[in-house]
């Protein structure tokens, strides 16, 4: 079904790559990335403060912290990173050799396991793979794709969702409530792959990153497909928000009540003609919804 609703821009100033919006759930407030610019964002809307941090390297993705501050993975490994004070301070070195391989999306589930995938930058082979944070200690937890998106847990936490954006794949595992093992891989969506030459007008995009609601659908950015679909828990298409940009990069629930959904979006390397066509490209998206979404977890160290 489509949505006929029009998302607005939620903030003024567009990012190159916006990627991992969160909303913190002590704070009230929106954080999200822009991993090429090298700048964690953060807005308040209620009071419609802006806040912004740089850094010598890419921030990818980003948790609420249980202690306090923010789990932050980059480029250079894991981090705490207290926005008070602009300090920074490692968790873990990187598991992969940084010139060619970084951390991509990454959350954390409700025990306070931070889990992030990587992406593979030279995109052949498919050596990008899926990493947890937990008890001090990062394990390698499945591999065999190439770029690293869309983690996101059913309600009762038994199911994991993770996209290959290359393949245009979302997977599912089911989880071990207690270790966070995973098991029983399978397919939970797949789209068409672009063909060569395919004009983007016809093509619906590749899934990127997602989140879940409190019914257990699944929403996930379709990059170049200038939408955000709603999935079912069978993974039957639900709903489909037209979008405003070519290319929305993940969607998060937010606002007091989780019934916001903002959308971070992309406009790094898009053809000036687009550009020129879609100002809001970069920009954070929002629109209300009906159903509210489930809160970001806090991370543990």
């Amino acid at each position: 079904m489509d949505d006929t609703r029009t998302p607005i821009r939620a903030v003024s100033d567009p990012c190159l790559l916006g990627e991992s919006p969160m909303w913190h759930p002590q704070e009230q407030v929106l954080y999200w990335c822009d991993i090429p610019g090298r700048r964690v964002h953060r807005l308040d809307p209620a009071s419609g403060a802006t806040a912004a941090w740089d850094f010598p390297v890419e921030p990818a993705s980003l948790a609420p912290r249980l202690g306090g501050g923010l789990m932050l993975a980059m480029r250079d490994g894991l981090w705490h990173f207290d926005p008070a004070s602009g300090e920074r301070t490692r968790l873990a070195e990187p598991p992969y050799d940084p010139a060619r391989e970084r951390f991509n999306d990454g959350k954390s589930d409700a025990l306070g396991r931070f889990w992030v995938g990587t992406i593979y930058e030279p995109r052949d082979p498919a050596l990008a793979a899926l990493y947890c944070w937990s008890q001090g200690e990062l394990r390698r937890m499945a591999d065999g794709i190439t770029v690293s998106n869309g983690l996101g847990w059913s309600p009762d936490g038994r199911t994991m969702y993770w996209s290959d954006t290359k393949s245009h794949t979302v997977h599912a595992f089911d989880v071990d409530a207690h270790d966070g093992s995973l098991s029983r891989r399978r397919v939970f969506a797949s789209f068409p792959v672009k063909q060569a030459g395919q004009p983007l007008d016809g093509y619906g995009g590749r899934p990127d990153g997602a989140a879940v609601d409190a019914e257990g659908c699944y929403w996930v950015a379709m990059f170049e497909g200038q939408r955000v679909l709603g999935l079912s828990p069978a993974g039957e298409v639900l709903r489909e928000i037209r979008l405003p940009v070519r290319c929305p990069t993940m969607p998060c629930f937010g606002g007091a009540d989780l019934k916001t959904l903002y959308i971070t979006t992309a406009r790094e390397n898009r053809p000036a003609e687009e550009l020129a066509a879609q100002p809001l490209a970069g920009c954070v998206l929002a629109l209300r919804v009906e159903v509210p979404g489930l809160p970001a977890q806090f991370a543990l160290d």
